[in-house]
């Protein structure tokens, strides 16, 4: 559903379909509901501090993180906001919140009869509808909601009521005009675990062996994998290093039926490349239909101390269907996992600069978020130069790339931006497609074009997409953090300030293709295009792993 900011509530208006969702009518006032609120936190410009100082290499306070503990006593809500929140909800009956660690998140769930008719009274103005997609059921409101205004600047929002998921990527069609190309001109075996291997220079005991690290990949888009399949992978594709067949944790409700594509395409990659690690997988909690799995997982990292260092996530969604509001409450809890020395990995999409219909014959690209977080790293996608052999990357043309339309740049990426501005300026879109001062992803790139995946038992071909990509670069990433910690060293956290110093040191540099963007006159097809350094498609590049491991293990 489109959200259009309405300025006279606190809540979005659904206007207009989107992402296939149907509607399919009211909501009996007795169902069960869950909603979650973010109350507001205090000290957020000091924790923006502090994860510059514990990730900027040339800081004293490098590497110094801080406890679940420690970010709570920094960010937790003041004892008025608790209790002014508290109070509210106690005055419609509710007392049965869940609260986190961090004391910044509630939530209501709960069996009581009348919990959606005490809903719509607390919050005035919404009212709750069911929509379907694809066998799965959900409960939103379809009008934007109040809240009082002594309550108002007290929470940053509810969540339960307006966000829809979007649908996640087909990762075959995604590669289907390729795979027609190929078949044509001969055999292609497509990347394995053995071709990442070779080509980013990974050797047989380049493994995990440290007993206190841990990797996860998150999934929310009903996606399960299939513990089957997952050790059938292994069997084929990694008889040639240390590997574990299995996930060591799953937190979250594994749903039942056939295996997603994007779920196995997940695991299988983080655990072929981050090979001998650790795994866990978050997943749908499941618990019920007003839930949103993203937000829950973020819940889940303000509520638990002990998390794998390297968390690899497949999700996005366009930056204008999100409030403001919303996307500044995530951002502070990728701060939250950042100080805490967790990295936090995202697909930059699959849809290389987006498009945006503004108007007659007007158009504009269209970033998506969490890519577009100054706070996670972004991982592009590439391709084989020649699709039949180890030859060194271009662009894939699906790579998300582009500027952030709601966060300034960061200071790390100021220079790197300005350079590839600079160098390209005869070559780039017309300005008034993208913002030239927002905040600039991918971060860096892998291969992300013709995967093999084993689903069902089968392996399947042709499987692309930056959800390919992510994985291998957070495998990566995981020995590396592996090897610091057999040294003594702490996690690598927050990469980016680091990954912005090497100025590509330690990358493959990728400088040939462009993205994909809007069809019209003006820009035909064609988003920014890879160049030497840093590039909007690509990054830094893909890693070149003994020198990555080496750069990232210094000092």
């Amino acid at each position: 559903l489109y959200l259009i900011p309405d300025v006279k509530h606190f809540g979005y208006l659904l206007v207009a379909v989107k992402y296939d969702w149907t509607h399919v009518g009211r909501v009996d006032p007795t169902e069960e509901l869950e909603l979650t609120f973010a109350l507001k936190q205090q000290n957020s410009d000091l924790l923006e501090e502090i994860l510059t100082l514990v990730s900027d290499p040339d800081s004293a306070q490098y590497g110094k993180h801080l406890t679940l503990e420690e970010v709570s006593s920094l960010v937790r809500p003041s004892e008025l906001t608790q209790k002014v929140v508290h109070h509210w909800l106690q005055s419609h009956g509710i007392t049965n919140c869940l609260t986190v660690r961090t004391r910044d998140f509630l939530q209501l769930w709960s069996f009581l009869f009348y919990v959606l008719r005490v809903a719509e009274t607390l919050l005035p103005g919404s009212k709750f509808h069911r929509y379907i997609r694809d066998g799965h059921s959900l409960v939103r409101s379809s009008a934007p909601y109040s809240v009082h205004d002594d309550v108002h600047q007290h929470l940053d929002f509810v969540g339960g009521l307006h966000r829809l998921p979007p649908k996640g990527q087909d990762l075959n069609k995604a590669s289907s005009n390729r795979k027609q190309k190929q078949s044509k001109a001969g055999v292609h075996l497509g990347v394995t675990p053995a071709i990442l291997r070779a080509r980013y220079n990974l050797t047989a005991t380049d493994v995990g062996t440290a007993q206190n690290n841990s990797q996860a990949v998150a999934q929310f888009l009903e996606q399960y994998y299939s513990p089957a399949d997952l050790a059938e992978f292994m069997g084929m594709y990694g008889r040639s290093f240390k590997h574990l067949s299995q996930v060591d944790r799953v937190v979250g409700t594994q749903g039942a039926g056939k295996a997603g594509l994007e779920a196995s395409l997940d695991i299988e990659y983080i655990m072929s490349t981050g090979a001998n690690i650790s795994t866990w997988i978050f997943t749908n909690p499941g618990r019920h239909e007003s839930q949103e799995p993203f937000l829950q997982w973020m819940v889940l990292l303000s509520n638990m101390s002990d998390l794998p260092w390297v968390h690899t996530i497949s999700y996005g969604d366009d930056e204008d269907s999100l409030s403001t509001a919303y996307m500044m409450r995530i951002n502070t809890e990728f701060m939250k996992a950042g100080v805490r020395g967790i990295s936090l990995l995202f697909a930059s999409g699959d849809s290389g600069a987006g498009c945006r219909h503004l108007g007659k014959e007007q158009n504009s690209f269209r970033p998506s978020f969490p890519a577009s977080s100054p706070y996670v790293t972004t991982v592009g996608g590439t391709s084989f130069k020649n699709p039949f052999k180890v030859t060194y990357e271009v662009t894939d043309y699906i790579s998300g790339g582009g500027f952030s339309n709601v966060f300034k740049m960061p200071d790390y990426q100021a220079s790197a931006v300005d350079g590839y501005l600079k160098t390209v300026t005869a070559t780039l879109p017309p300005q008034s497609y993208f913002n030239t001062s927002g905040r600039a992803y991918p971060d860096m790139a892998a291969l992300s074009d013709n995967y093999w995946v084993v689903i069902n038992r089968v392996p399947v071909p042709w499987v692309s997409g930056t959800s390919a990509s992510t994985p291998v670069v957070g495998g990566m990433l995981s020995l590396i953090n592996d090897q610091r910690l057999l040294k003594g060293l702490p996690a690598l956290g927050f990469l980016n300030p680091r990954l912005y110093k090497l100025k590509g040191q330690a990358l493959f540099d990728v400088t040939e293709g462009c993205h994909l963007s809007c069809l019209d006159e003006q820009v035909q097809g064609k988003g920014f295009c890879a160049a030497p350094s840093w590039d909007p498609v690509t990054g830094w590049g893909t890693p070149n792993y003994p020198a990555l491991l080496a750069a990232l293990l210094a000092e």
